[in-house]
């Protein structure tokens, strides 16, 4: 997902992917912790993923107290 895609959603929306892409982070270095991960790239885009919805959350906390 981009982060122009990102920006066009509400921040409770935001939030809710925050924290199902957290979980799948989680499960994934479990996965990595008993040699059960198939694809380990997944742990890159889950990781990216964090990054880029922090940053448009921000993004709009910012324009919200600039207002």
């Amino acid at each position: 997902m981009n982060a122009q895609d990102m920006r066009e959603k509400k921040v409770s929306e935001l939030r809710e992917e925050l924290t199902g892409l957290l979980r799948e982070q989680f499960n994934l270095r479990m996965q990595r912790g008993i040699g059960q991960l198939a694809t380990p790239h997944d742990i890159r885009r889950v990781r990216k993923d964090i990054a880029r919805i922090q940053t448009v959350l921000n993004e709009k906390k910012k324009g919200s107290e600039a207002s």
